[in-house]
């Protein structure tokens, strides 16, 4: 149902990122417990729970942002208590401060909203006195720390495989619309494909920023992880991989564009539009191999071996000697545009 989405996801968080967040609860529990005994570790416990992220990375920022929140709120329960004892309504004086200590302060929303939680528990639980302030504070960093060390130690998170997939679909896609792009340039088509065709180039650039979104989170799961050293090569092969099919996104899109705007039917018998064509399937044949080299390269460390169908098509760059005389803003489109993929996959 509709209004189901505005409280569920498309997909589960992992299993194992759910069974580290119940074993670090579990023994953030059991360890406050045994350091501060006679009082529940709440305090603790919710911190181990809210430093489990996706990444090692994600997780000390939570940390950060949990232990920050949870002593700034103590010591506004602790200066509220001491001022007004044991008024009534001293708790919501306290959640009215924290928030607007929060936005004084600049803090992240993570924090801004735990600051009046933990002044609101503090004086509703507890006791608004020094030592029980400290020992709540004493037991949030118990928890955060725990949670930190559980998410690093168990199998830390990694994001590289999706950045890989992610990165190759841009390749594949391009290659695809650039070898359609041909055939329309060379043989009859239905009418309103060019709009199809203009339509799916355009696609292109939701996967261009999925595919940046896969790399940022690539990136961030590899900070502060142990097992970076291992698997940093391969993403910035991929990372070198996205900067050259970043701008070939562009230029396949443009040579689309330009030829539904231009599209005549005498374009059919023209030879130099024939040489274009054959051109363009050169670019998406080598753009195929190149995502399909860099991905082997990335996944086993070695170039993979050549065979005859899988060397580079381009040569040289297709020299037109005299602009034609009525095509020939198309034909200086397309030509740019392709001399411009052509540099991004040989590397010039």
């Amino acid at each position: 149902m509709r209004w189901a989405n505005r409280f569920t996801t498309a997909t589960r968080v992992p299993l194992l990122q759910v069974a580290k967040t119940g074993a670090a609860a579990i023994v953030a529990w059991f360890v406050a417990s045994l350091l501060l005994p006679g009082v529940l570790p709440v305090f603790a416990t919710v911190a181990a729970l809210l430093v489990v992220q996706p990444s090692v990375n994600q997780s000390f920022g939570k940390a950060l942002e949990r232990s920050v929140g949870v002593i700034v709120g103590v010591l506004v329960a602790l200066a509220i208590g001491i001022i007004f004892a044991d008024q009534s309504w001293v708790v919501l004086a306290a959640v009215v401060a924290s928030v607007f200590i929060a936005w004084a302060l600049r803090l992240t929303p993570a924090s801004s909203v735990q600051i009046p939680i933990s002044a609101m528990l503090v004086l509703s639980i507890g006791a608004a006195t020094p030592a029980y302030a400290a020992e709540r504070i004493v037991e949030t960093l118990i928890g955060a720390a725990i949670g930190l060390i559980i998410n690093a130690a168990i199998v830390p998170p990694l994001a590289i495989g999706p950045a890989r997939l992610a990165v190759s679909r841009v390749g594949r896609q391009s290659a695809d619309i650039l070898d359609r792009l041909a055939g329309e340039l060379t043989s009859p088509t239905p009418a309103g494909s060019l709009a199809t065709l203009l339509t799916d180039a355009r696609a292109l650039r939701q996967l261009r920023a999925a595919a940046n979104d896969a790399v940022a989170q690539g990136r961030d799961s590899l900070t502060l992880n142990p097992r970076r050293s291992r698997f940093r090569d391969q993403l910035e092969q991929d990372i070198a991989l996205f900067a050259r099919l970043d701008p070939i996104v562009n230029q396949v899109i443009g040579m689309t564009r330009a030829l539904r705007d231009h599209w005549d039917p005498s374009l059919l018998g023209e030879p130099v539009v024939a040489g274009i064509a054959e051109e363009i399937r050169r670019a998406a044949h080598d753009l195929r191999l190149l995502v399909r080299s860099e991905k082997q390269v990335a996944r086993d460390g070695v170039e993979p071996p050549t065979v005859t169908g899988d060397l580079p098509a381009l040569t040289a760059p297709l020299v037109i000697l005299a602009p034609h005389p009525e095509h020939w803003i198309l034909i200086g489109s397309l030509m740019e545009d392709l001399r411009r993929v052509r540099e991004q996959i040989v590397g010039e």
